[in-house]
């Protein structure tokens, strides 16, 4: 694959939804987030460790129709990236907002395995930041799961801190963490 892949994102249409799910969402990790739980009548204490695994994992990204589908409104931010010459999608970005609260959460950014490492998801990343602030939105979280160490790590270098987890958040009964970044 050549480093200099030329790339433009747009708004993603109700089209893009089967090239999104076409993508190889697949990763591979050699380390996760270890989550260990202590508690007492008076205290609860929920630590994080990063582990080293014995071996590579490979594991499937939970891609989801319903998500892709419920961020087609206008009134949320669905991106796609797509190649210049060949038009084909290689990655995109889905975050709803939640205007009440003046958030977004963004659910998805996936950039197909043979296009990573070329800077796609961190500019889908930098457009969602965009979108959100001419909403005047003040806060940007990302939710990832504990063993999908390459998107932790990809938000802790992109400005995004450690916010909270949910124990039972997928379907698949996996626990999500969650990173925030401030858009003040």
């Amino acid at each position: 694959m050549t480093t200099s892949f030329g790339f433009v994102i747009r708004d993603g249409l109700k089209t893009d939804v089967e090239a999104c799910l076409a993508l190889d969402h697949s990763y591979q990790t050699e380390h996760v987030w270890q989550m260990s739980l202590r508690q007492d009548q008076n205290q609860r204490q929920i630590t994080f460790r990063i582990e080293r695994l014995p071996r590579a994992m490979e594991v499937v990204y939970p891609a989801d129709t319903k998500r892709l589908h419920l961020v087609l409104p206008v009134n949320q931010c669905f991106l796609v990236a797509v190649g210049r010459e060949q038009q084909e999608v290689v990655g995109y970005l889905t975050m709803r907002q939640d205007s009440a609260l003046q958030n977004a959460q963004i659910h998805d950014i996936v950039v197909s395995r043979d296009y990573r490492r070329l800077g796609i998801g961190t500019r889908l990343l930098r457009i969602g930041r965009q979108w959100a602030r001419e909403r005047d939105l003040n806060q940007l979280t990302i939710e990832t799961q504990t063993k999908n160490y390459p998107a932790i790590t990809f938000g802790q270098k992109s400005g995004f801190v450690f916010c909270g987890f949910n124990d039972h958040y997928y379907t698949n009964q996996d626990i999500a963490v969650f990173f925030s970044q401030s858009l003040r």
